[in-house]
């Protein structure tokens, strides 16, 4: 009896875990950190003007007046005076420099930074970024940006005849500002409940968030809304927050998303969730093709009689309807059936864009059809 009992746990057992691996295999999980992110925790967008000089006859023309102007500006603030009439900035080039500021950069670090050329200069290769304040969408300077700039690419020719490799209008400077004030407080937490923003905004991925979060830690997180969780920082973990936000990165949560079919007309590529259904319905796909054709009909006079031959031109009109292929889709939540059953009456990527178009437009697809 004993033996039975054992026999039949173990089948109980492996029917379990059969099932479970089926689960894991239809529904992917993801990290918390891939889904979310701490509330404030983001990086913020820096911009300048500045200029690049030492280049070698490649920079900005003289119809540039903005960089004949900035030119003037800066010899002013060094005590220099200059007539800007005339003048030939061929060796300098006025540019936009971007950085992105990461989160938690403290005063002195260094961030990478891009100089983009925004007059009519061929080549900002080899040139230096005299420094430049970079400020961020409040107006405030975050971070000082000065440096040689590296573009990865040349241009050279002379008349007719050039050769370019990348964009040596564009070029990048590593570690090329310093960083003059932070954003964010050291401070993790301050009132002691951390919130956790979602990339996409869902109420089921918010509630399986929270509950697994609950079942690792206790009744401490609640979904405020579809977009956000908050969770109440444990007493033993205050003097930890890092170790406590890694630990809730780490917890394997189940996103979910609505049903979507992604088309993109120009390529004929197709991307479909793995959610999306569709009802019965009936399929039939064929087309009509005309061909027109012109033959000459010759008309010759009777035997020793004065007529002349005739040429009598005649059009020829072919119709060909080729029987159209049809099928009836059945209900299905099997992405597979449905476009192995597409392909089965020979649909072209093409053909099968148009028919998911008409099933939406009928009613009997389940899901949102984005073009793009």
């Amino acid at each position: 009896m004993k033996k039975l009992f054992s026999i039949i746990s173990l089948a109980v057992c492996l029917c379990l875990l059969a099932g479970s691996s089926v689960f894991a295999a239809a529904y992917s999980s993801a990290r918390l950190k891939d889904v979310a992110k701490v509330q404030g925790v983001r990086t913020n967008q820096l911009m300048g003007y500045g200029l690049v000089v030492g280049l070698n006859g490649t920079g900005d023309s003289d119809k540039m007046k903005q960089t004949i102007q900035s030119i003037g500006n800066m010899m002013h603030a060094y005590g220099v005076g200059i007539d800007t009439n005339g003048m030939k900035p061929k060796n300098v080039a006025a540019v936009i420099v971007t950085a992105t500021l990461p989160p938690f950069v403290r005063e002195g670090d260094t961030i990478d930074i891009t100089v983009s050329s925004m007059g009519d200069a061929k080549s900002i290769q080899g040139g230096t970024l005299l420094q430049t304040p970079l400020k961020a969408g409040n107006g405030n300077v975050y971070a000082v940006a000065m440096g040689a700039v590296s573009t990865g690419g040349f241009s050279a020719g002379r008349g007719n005849s050039s050769a370019q490799k990348n964009f040596p209008t564009v070029g990048t400077t590593p570690n090329g500002a310093i960083v003059e004030h932070s954003v964010e407080d050291d401070v993790l937490a301050p009132n002691g409940i951390l919130s956790w923003s979602l990339d996409k905004a869902d109420f089921t991925t918010a509630s399986r968030i929270a509950q697994a979060i609950n079942a690792q830690y206790g009744g401490i997180a609640k979904a405020a809304n579809p977009g956000r969780i908050d969770v109440v920082v444990p007493a033993y973990y205050r003097n930890n927050i890092v170790g406590f936000v890694a630990g809730l990165e780490e917890l394997p949560v189940m996103p979910d998303n609505i049903a979507k079919v992604v088309v993109n007309e120009r390529t004929g590529t197709i991307v479909m969730g793995g959610d999306v259904s569709v009802d019965t319905i009936s399929v039939t796909q064929g087309g009509i093709t005309v061909n027109i054709g012109r033959e000459y009909d010759v008309v010759q006079p009777l035997p020793f009689t004065r007529g002349n031959t005739i040429v009598l031109p005649k059009d020829n009109v072919t119709v060909q309807e080729p029987k159209g292929s049809s099928i009836v889709l059945p209900a299905t939540s099997n992405i597979n059936d449905i476009i192995g059953a597409l392909n089965s009456v020979g649909a072209t990527p093409r053909d099968i864009i148009s028919i998911l178009q008409a099933i939406k437009a009928a009613g009997a697809l389940h899901a949102d059809l984005e073009l793009i």
